[in-house]
């Protein structure tokens, strides 16, 4: 689909409240984790983990779902390649907002291909995106295969389904690599949460 924005004669208007200002209101940095990987790979089991831990600690977060975006936002969209990309730059531009307002948005979507993933960042302010590519060998998410989209995918009934008849393009420089298949999630979590300490997105406890 087109990038190019068809609206003429509209201005981009700032506000006098910065993201800065909200995260300072908030005590923590904004960020988008973006959550990448096979189905089954973990990413929203990861995702809703680390959501708890932030918000047990007092952060401000929210996630976007693959799955639940698809029965609202982009419900018009299936899954050819085209429109994997429009599904991925719409939930970019919408983490970039939600990240704006101060918060730690956690993004949990297949998002296959590189130069989309590459889009999400690059609209996004400096040091504000983290990819996390939830690593998991193709067997043992066929193994989970949590809601038997694998076997259906096997058998012929799911085209282009990501692993089996469609690609997946793992990350080649993402900040964090978090092996699901070898690391519990607790394990997995903390490594987030080291990580966004690190950058000081997350305060010291």
């Amino acid at each position: 689909m087109s990038r190019e924005i068809k609206s003429k004669n509209i201005t981009y208007t700032e506000g006098n409240v910065s993201q800065e200002h909200r995260s300072e209101l908030n005590g923590h940095g904004a960020a988008i984790l973006w959550f990448t990987g096979l189905s089954g790979a973990g990413k929203s089991t990861l995702a809703q983990a680390v959501e708890q831990a932030l918000f047990k600690k007092g952060a401000h977060t929210y996630i976007l779902d693959g799955d639940n975006i698809r029965f609202g936002l982009n419900r018009d969209l299936g899954f050819s390649p085209e429109d994997r990309t429009e599904n991925i730059r719409r939930i970019g531009e919408v983490a970039k907002l939600m990240m704006d307002a101060g918060t730690i948005c956690l993004t949990a979507f297949i998002s296959p291909y590189i130069v989309d993933r590459k889009t999400a960042r690059d609209i996004t302010p400096e040091g504000k995106f983290i990819e996390v590519y939830t690593k998991c060998s193709l067997e043992e998410c066929e193994n989970r295969d949590p809601k038997g989209l694998y076997k259906k995918a096997r058998a012929g009934e799911i085209p282009q389904f990501t692993g089996i008849s469609a690609p997946y393009e793992a990350p080649e420089n993402a900040e964090l690599v978090v092996e699901t298949d070898k690391h519990d999630v607790a394990a997995c979590v903390e490594q987030v949460l080291a990580y966004l300490r690190k950058r000081e997105i997350l305060l010291e406890d």
